[in-house]
C-alpha cells in the first residue's frame, strides 16, 4: 500500500513542476468548456435535442407501420 501511495505522490510531484505542454488547469478549462457546449446542445430544450427527438419518432413511427 505504501508503495502505490509513494508512486502516487511522485506523480503528483512530477505534475507540478512539469512547465513543458498544456497544465492540469488548462485541462479542467477545456473540459468544462466542453461540457457547457455539450450541455447547451443537448439540454432540455437544445436544438439537437428536438431534432434527435423528432429523427427518433420519425423512425419509430416507421418500423411501427412496417411492423
Amino acid at each position: 500500500m505504501l508503495k502505490y501511495f509513494v508512486e502516487k505522490t511522485e506523480a503528483l510531484k512530477r505534475l507540478r513542476t512539469d512547465n513543458d505542454g498544456v497544465v492540469s488547469f488548462e485541462y479542467i478549462i477545456v473540459a468544462a468548456s466542453i461540457i457547457a457546449v455539450v450541455t447547451l446542445a443537448f439540454g432540455a430544450g437544445g436544438p439537437l435535442q428536438a431534432a434527435l427527438t423528432a429523427g427518433l419518432n420519425a423512425i419509430s413511427a416507421a418500423l411501427v407501420a412496417a411492423v
